[in-house]
């Protein structure tokens, strides 16, 4: 890259002459942002089948580029896919779930709300934990205290049957456990003295009520905690034999914190790379004053993942579903499809062109790829559409083989009776499309935003060179791609603060609460994560409080102040319900969960580029869009002019990514190195 200055944020900072270095694994390849004396760096493997390999050999391509000896860095923080790969492709551990007698099939039972009502073949996931290693003891908790205490009569013949059953994990989910943990304390507690394998307890993973979404998230937390442990072991071993600090790891809700802690709190480590990306986003693509807020687009080897940030702030949730389960802890709400550049175009069975969500991978790769990849893919089509050219170099030294891609989509067309190659191009591309603006209008039109008011930040290997097009089917007419896009998940490991959350059930009608009471427990709530992060004088802690209307079955999350105001709080939850659904209801209005986030900020480097002599295009080429073929100016991004706006179609090729600017659009850049198209006046 890029020249660029160090600048910090008004609530902290780094200094100048730190040396930061960021780590994303994706599906495809892992990305490295290095942030050297005030300059970026960039550097791009393929990402290889213990991803700590491919950190390694990322990290040693980005430093040898910087001239630095990696004992130099100073700060290591990372995002990585091991936990989200092992709940979709099911090859967890092996896990007991022990819980209160007669409650054994509250994780198989579920809710009663169903996906697919009508859809009598609808079959449901199968529970991580089957029924033969679901355990029961004979303890009882209600909301109001313990009724019957747990004894070690019932703890010694359980152990006994977790060893007979082999199991590598266990989850422990006591009814109630969230107000009176304390069977559940002692249960644990034995456990873990008796067996040597892990064990989480609910009390610990998610504090809150609803049996089966705290079973759910407890149980992922025990199906994910050995593959995690074992590969942050393996990295930090990596690490230290490279001489660099040991990793922060990004958690899901968009902030980073130590290795020891993700450890224990394994599910927290769910969309790690996802969240990465949005942070990024948000901290490279500034506010514009007449946008409502920022959509992030990030387009990858295997998937699309899609966000929000408003008011510059990135939106969190703690209602997502990861392969159908259940996941409560807190989260940068990603809406994820299965698009990417690796995605294979194939005709199903009723003579429609589909695409995804099967992928390529790395390995064979898409046909272009020349490494045995024979089936079409999202970037064969880009390749004989002209919007990658022949000559460019892909992260890892790859080589493109157009001959290859051409032969792919040719029996595409056939299959799909279409006219040659350049057709089935076409259609791979609009159908790819069609897929990721479907995911912009979940998180804009499904929840009561609408797009058009948002500028539309695209990243990702393959993502700048889809955005325009989407943005021109979503009437968005606003699209940022920012300098390091190519590498924007690890960019944002560079710029996370540390970030850790707590909550607390306290359930009752908002006007019957002790304001003392509440503002206590945020007080302690406060505590205990002031006594967990790194720097608890530079943190900042905020509150927040999960709402409902009587009668309701689910909440809405408001930030509060303290001292603890109930009227403050209820006229906060009412503004926000009538933005989400219309309207305020005449209805008392209940407290259900209390919540308070931790942050120590850091500073972020930020990307400037420097005047170049004789900007202009590097060459031209064919490139074909709807409306048919242009002899296309194909610019290098490092290289694109300071002073004036380029109109489509334009192609700027970079480092890791390129950007495809169609007819009708034009494309500038900003000072701080990102290119900004927007729709032509004609």
């Amino acid at each position: 890259m890029g020249g660029g200055t160090m600048e910090d944020r008004e609530s902290g900072g780094r200094a100048t002459d730190a040396r930061a270095i960021g780590v994303d694994v994706g599906g495809t390849f892992t990305d490295v942002a290095l942030s050297v004396d005030g300059d970026l760096v960039t550097a791009k493997v393929p990402s290889t089948d213990d991803q700590s390999e491919g950190v390694a050999a990322g990290i040693e391509k980005a430093c040898e580029a910087a001239g630095v000896d990696p004992q130099t860095v100073t700060e290591f923080s990372h995002a990585m896919t091991v936990s989200v790969n092992a709940l979709l492709e099911g090859d967890g551990a092996r896990t007991a779930l022990v819980t209160t007698e007669g409650f054994r099939d509250v994780l198989e039972i579920g809710r009663q709300t169903r996906p697919s009502l009508y859809d009598l073949d609808a079959e449901k996931a199968e529970p991580l934990v089957p029924r033969r290693r679901r355990f029961e003891v004979p303890e009882r908790a209600t909301a109001d205290g313990i009724e019957r205490p747990i004894d070690d009569e019932a703890i010694e013949p359980l152990v006994a049957d977790l060893r007979d059953a082999d199991v590598e994990s266990v989850a422990v989910c006591l009814l109630h456990a969230y107000a009176h943990p304390e069977n559940e304390e002692r249960l644990a507690d034995a456990l873990r003295d008796a067996l040597d394998v892990p064990v989480s307890a609910s009390h610990e993973v998610l504090p809150e009520f609803r049996e089966y979404e705290r079973t759910s998230t407890t149980v992922v937390d025990a199906y994910v905690r050995p593959a995690i442990d074992g590969y942050v072991g393996r990295l930090s071993e990596r690490a230290r034999n490279l001489g660099l600090p040991q990793p922060r790891i990004m958690q899901a809700n968009g902030g980073v914190t130590d290795a020891e802690t993700v450890r224990r709190n394994a599910v927290t480590t769910v969309l790690s790379g996802p969240a990465a990306g949005v942070v990024g986003a948000s901290a490279t693509a500034g506010a514009d004053a007449d946008r409502e807020g920022l959509i992030t687009f990030d387009m990858g080897g295997t998937s699309s993942d899609v966000s929000l940030v408003r008011d510059g702030e990135v939106e969190r949730t703690t209602e997502s579903e990861i392969a159908d389960r259940p996941i409560g802890t807190p989260m940068v709400d990603v809406e994820t499809v299965g698009a990417g550049g690796g995605s294979i175009a194939w005709v199903d069975a009723g003579g429609a062109l589909r695409v995804g969500p099967r992928s390529a991978g790395a390995d064979p790769g898409p046909a272009c790829y020349g490494k045995g990849g024979t089936e079409p893919t999202v970037t064969d089509a880009n390749l004989v559409l002209g919007y990658v050219g022949a000559d460019t170099d892909l992260g890892g030294d790859l080589s493109l083989d157009a001959a290859a891609a051409r032969e792919a989509l040719a029996g595409l067309a056939d299959e799909a009776g279409m006219d040659g190659p350049v057709a089935a191009a076409l259609g791979v591309h609009r159908v790819a499309n069609a897929d990721m603006t479907r995911a912009i209008r979940s998180v804009t039109v499904e929840r009561g935003h609408d797009p058009r008011a948002f500028g539309l930040v695209a990243f990702g290997g393959a993502g700048p060179m889809h955005a325009v097009s989407i943005a021109d089917d979503l009437d968005i007419e606003r699209v940022i791609i920012p300098h390091a896009s190519g590498v924007l998940s690890a960019y944002g490991l560079l710029a996370a603060d540390e970030t850790r959350d707590a909550v607390r059930t306290r359930q009752g009608p908002l006007a019957a609460v002790d304001p003392d009471a509440v503002d206590a427990l945020y007080g302690e709530l406060a505590d205990d994560l002031l006594d967990e992060v790194s720097d608890p004088d530079a943190a900042r802690v905020e509150y927040a409080a999960d709402l409902r209307y009587a009668g309701q079955s689910f909440e809405l999350t408001v930030d509060v102040e303290r001292p603890f105001d109930p009227a403050d709080a209820e006229e906060r939850f009412a503004t926000a319900h009538e933005s989400a659904y219309g309207y305020r209801a005449d209805e008392p209005v209940e407290l259900v969960n209390c919540r308070a986030t931790a942050t120590v900020p850091r500073s972020a480097p930020t990307v400037g580029v420097d005047a170049v002599d004789d900007p202009g295009p590097r060459t031209t080429r064919q490139t074909v869009f709807p409306d048919g073929t242009h002899e296309t100016p194909v610019y290098d991004r490092e290289r694109f002019p300071a002073d004036e706006r380029v109109e489509g179609p334009v192609v700027v090729e970079g480092p890791e990514s390129t950007v495809v600017v169609p007819p009708a659009w034009g494309v500038r850049l900003r000072d701080d190195g990102a290119l900004v198209a927007e729709v032509s006046d004609a």
